[in-house]
Parts: structure tokens; sequence; C-alpha cells
């Protein structure tokens, strides 16, 4: 029956302590002066101290001096204060480094994308996976989130994201009332396409002001609930009558089949601009009792039922922020907005913007 000297568990992977290391110099030395016939093998001294044989010789390596004996004769022997001074130094390089640190180049566009062209960190990383300085130095959203939150991109910091750092949430008031036309369609009696982002076609729409006493100018926006396809309309104010008015000058531009194929329902809050619902779905150019479209209306109080143009509004935002003058932007200014938003990468959408998703979904159905 042979001799088992180790009775310790060990953790695997961890290494020796400083108390290891003293205990461990003591069998060195005291196997030093042993008679050659009665020497251990460093296999046995693994044994005894609960290591493997890898782990020992790395150890002896780490700790190794030349001793004298007493007749000035070279005795290569172990240190426990060199080992330990040798794995200080190296642990003191321990943890993650920067990744970006030496790619100033990516730095930069990064920079330049998050605080000049108003991206989230998502879509700056989907924008720049094609640039050979990101595929020198390829990071994660998380990553960029955290170099943000640390500060350690130079002209970066939390206030030059989207929603500046902060993530408040709206107090809601439970209140019920009714739309007062009966006949108005609502919410639960939309198409399942729509519901469910199946198809092409299916809008939300609403109007984004100006601040008080800025005007009356406000924005007609309308986004498509698969794509997430805009367009952005500039309204002189926020009545029936505008709403009416652009929904029969797009009607006009693209002719009555394109527009019913396009717009197959829109989905609408219970503002008063978008009450007269007959004369929405009712076709301008086609004859009296056509419809156009089909509108539906969302329960009061309800936001979340047009999440989809909440989210927009947020990003609209970045370019038009609160309490400013919708007058004072001009049509040109308005297009480069919703081209920017419609060619945005996002998350949602897998990295695709609205425009390719559309582009897709046309291809194949082609």
């Amino acid at each position: 029956m042979s001799l088992v000297y180790c009775i310790r568990t060990r953790q695997k992977g961890k290494h020796l302590s400083f108390e290891e290391r003293e205990e461990l110099e003591a069998i060195v030395n005291k196997n030093n002066y042993r008679p050659k016939k009665d020497k251990i093998s460093q296999r046995k001294m693994a044994e005894r101290m609960g290591v493997s044989p890898a782990t020992l010789s790395r150890e002896l390596k780490r700790g190794k001096v030349v001793l004298r004996d007493s007749e000035w004769r070279e005795v290569i022997s172990y240190s426990a204060i060199k080992a330990q001074e040798d794995y200080d130094e190296k642990a003191s390089a321990k943890g993650t480094h920067l990744k970006i640190g030496k790619n100033n180049e990516l730095a930069k566009k990064i920079e330049e994308l998050i605080v000049k062209e108003n991206y989230s960190p998502y879509a700056t990383i989907e924008k720049l996976k094609k640039d050979y300085s990101f595929k020198n130095t390829p990071i994660s959203v998380r990553t960029l989130y955290n170099y943000i939150n640390r500060e350690l991109l130079l002209n970066v910091t939390k206030k030059d994201l989207p929603r500046k750092g902060k993530s408040s949430k709206r107090k809601y008031t439970r209140v019920t009332r009714r739309i007062k036309d009966i006949n108005a369609k609502r919410i639960d009696d939309r198409p399942k396409e729509a519901n469910e982002r199946s198809e092409l076609g299916h809008w939300e729409m609403d109007c984004v002001e100006s601040g008080r006493g800025k005007g009356r100018a406000c924005l007609l926006v309308l986004v498509e609930r698969m794509s997430r396809n805009t367009f952005i309309f500039k309204l002189h104010s926020q009545t029936q009558k505008e709403v009416q008015r652009q929904l029969d000058q797009l009607e006009k531009k693209i002719g009555f089949k394109h527009f019913r194929a396009m717009f197959k329902s829109i989905t609408v809050d219970n503002g008063s601009e978008f009450l007269d619902w007959m004369n929405l779905e009712q076709s301008c150019v086609s004859r009296r009792g056509i419809l156009r479209t089909q509108i539906y209306y969302c329960h009061p109080y309800h936001s979340w039922e047009r999440g989809t143009n909440e989210q927009l509004n947020g990003q609209l935002r970045r370019f038009i922020p609160k309490g400013c003058a919708i007058a004072k932007y001009s049509t040109k200014e308005i297009l480069e907005i919703q081209e920017w938003l419609n060619t945005y990468p996002r998350k949602i959408l897998n990295g695709k913007s609205a425009r390719e998703v559309v582009q897709e979904v046309l291809k194949k159905g082609a």
C-alpha cells in the first residue's frame, strides 16, 4: 500500500499562497541536503503540496535561486520571497485592457457618429461593422456603453446619448373615456396583420407640437409598423383641416391605387385633429364612397398602443427638442431628418434600416 501525502483539497486554478510557498521552500531546502539516493522527485513534492506536477514545476521556476553550500558549490534552490514578488508583479497587470486604447481612428469615428450624427451606441456599432478600423478592434454595444459610462472616450459623455443617460418613466393615471362617435373603429378591430406586423401597409400617425407660445406649426408623423419607414410633414396648425389637406396632397402625388396599397390602415390617438375619421378615410381623387384607407383609434390615455410612434417621436426630438418652434425648421431640414430616420440602423430590425427592410419585402413579393 503506497503512502498518500496529499491530504488537502485545492481549488482548481488557484495560485499558491505565501504560506504554501514557505512550506515548499522548506521541502526543497531539506531535499537539497539529503544524500542522492534519498532525494525525492518533483512528482512526490507535488503530491505533498497537493498540486499537479506541472504546477509545481512552474512554481520552482518562478522562485528559482542559486545558493552556495559549505564547499562553495552552486546549489539550485527555491525562494518563497522571490516567487511571491514575481507573482505580485505579474498580478498587478491583471484586469481587462482597454481594447480601443490603441485604435485612435476607431475612437474618433465613434465620437463623430454619437456627437455629430446623433447615433446611439447600438447604431454606431452597426454603422461601423464594415469599417476596417472596427474589424481591427471589434467591440460590443455593452463595451461601448461601459466606455461612455466610465468617460474613457475623450469627447463623449452620457449627455451625448439620445436619452442623455436618463431612464425616467412617466406616471399614468387611469382615466376611462370613450370616443363620442360610436361608429369609429377601435384598435381592437384592427386586422391581425397590423397587430402582428406581418405585412407592410399598416401605419401609426401622430402630431408633434411646438413649444407653448412658439407658434401653431406642428409636424405630422407617420411610421409604418413592420419596417419603421417614416414620413414627416410640416403643418401650419394642428387641426383636422390641415391633416386632411396633407393626406389629400399625398394621395394626389402618388395616386389612389398606390395610396390604398401603401396605407392599408392608420392607427391614431384621440386628438381633435384626427376625429374626422370619415373624411380621412375618404379618397379625394376617386369617386364618392371609395375608401383610400382605414382609420383605427387607440384607447384614451394608452400611448403604448402606438409604441412605434412614441419611440420615433423620441428619436425626432434629437433634432427638434421639446419647447422649440417648429416653424423655424424648413421643409428641406424636415426631409433631411426623415432621410436620417429611414437610413438609421435599428436594433429591433437586427441592425437594418427601415429602407432596407422595405426593399427586402418588396423584392420578395416581386
